[in-house]
């Protein structure tokens, strides 16, 4: 149990460094594209990224099969795919009038909000739980407010967008551990290409040489954050133990606000700066909460995976 548990931990963590430096990508992407053009584009590339994966695993699906214990992932997929694309379509368009730091930062809000919203799944909230959730608050106030108590535009959208990166969340560790994980990815990823294609015609006007302006920042995105990382999402989070992938995750911001700074050289004031402890220190105390709240560790047989 503790090498499988292990093996999860570091595909989240391998995930979460991917999504950070994906922030830049997604910024870079969008200086010769529109939103919906580059989000479409991501997704196209993804797609067949993560099908060679679905055939590399038809071995252990046929196995499955066999087993009786196979349970097909398209179905839950879609719908979680649906969640995924208003997300990452809100925080692409966001992206336009914010920077790669603040977006890395207000977009792991959803760590704090986990926990709360899981609330109506049966959990309970704890007070840390409320603990983590007032500092992040007051972190988001001094990373974002300006003049008076009022959002930017940009980051108004980030917050809306870490609503649904929590619905996805909630929604993926729903699903992960009783149907065929690479299933659900490629259904995801599916739903978002047509989706963002759509919007794609209908708002912008896509351009081949636009496209292949951007084709690295594309290419990046599309095959290691929307095809790998998601994928290794889903796997991470039927193995690890859920109050500390959630910790792995927020490193996400982390990341993201490395990679803005030596990238592509954005620097923040000290409120800024003082905003992302505060929301990372409540970020790690409301998983605290889950940590320290866990029953004891199943054992082998015990309704988990052996």
């Amino acid at each position: 149990m503790r090498s499988v548990r292990l093996r999860g931990s570091l595909a989240l963590l391998v995930a979460a460094f991917i999504w950070g430096t994906t922030f830049v990508a997604q910024s870079v992407g969008m200086e010769g594209i529109g939103p919906f053009t580059y989000g479409a584009a991501r997704y196209v590339v993804a797609v067949p990224v993560v099908f060679l994966l679905w055939l590399f695993f038809a071995p252990k699906r046929r196995a499955a099969k066999a087993a009786g214990t196979y349970r097909p992932g398209f179905k839950a997929g879609a719908l979680v795919g649906v969640i995924l694309f208003l997300g990452t379509t809100s925080q692409q368009v966001g992206m336009q009038y914010t920077t790669v730091g603040k977006t890395a930062f207000i977009t792991c809000l959803y760590l704090v909000l986990v926990p709360l919203a899981a609330v109506f799944f049966g959990s309970r909230i704890r007070p840390l739980h409320w603990g983590g959730a007032v500092l992040a608050l007051s972190g988001l106030y001094l990373l974002s407010m300006k003049d008076g108590f009022s959002l930017s535009y940009g980051d108004a959208i980030m917050v809306g967008s870490s609503l649904l990166w929590t619905m996805h969340i909630l929604c993926v560790g729903r699903f992960a551990s009783f149907v065929d994980a690479v299933e659900l990815s490629l259904a995801q990823l599916f739903v978002c290409a047509c989706a963002s294609l759509a919007l794609a015609f209908l708002f912008e006007q896509p351009t081949v040489a636009g496209i292949e302006g951007a084709a690295t920042a594309i290419l990046y995105a599309g095959i290691m954050s929307s095809g790998v990382a998601f994928t290794l999402q889903i796997v991470g989070q039927q193995y690890a133990e859920p109050a500390l992938a959630a910790v792995i995750m927020s490193l996400e911001s982390v990341f993201g606000a490395l990679s803005g700074a030596i990238l592509l050289g954005e620097s923040m004031s000290a409120a800024e700066l003082s905003g992302c402890a505060l929301m990372l220190a409540g970020m790690l105390l409301a998983q605290l909460a889950g940590v320290w709240g866990m029953k004891r560790p199943r054992t082998e047989g015990e309704n988990g995976t052996n």
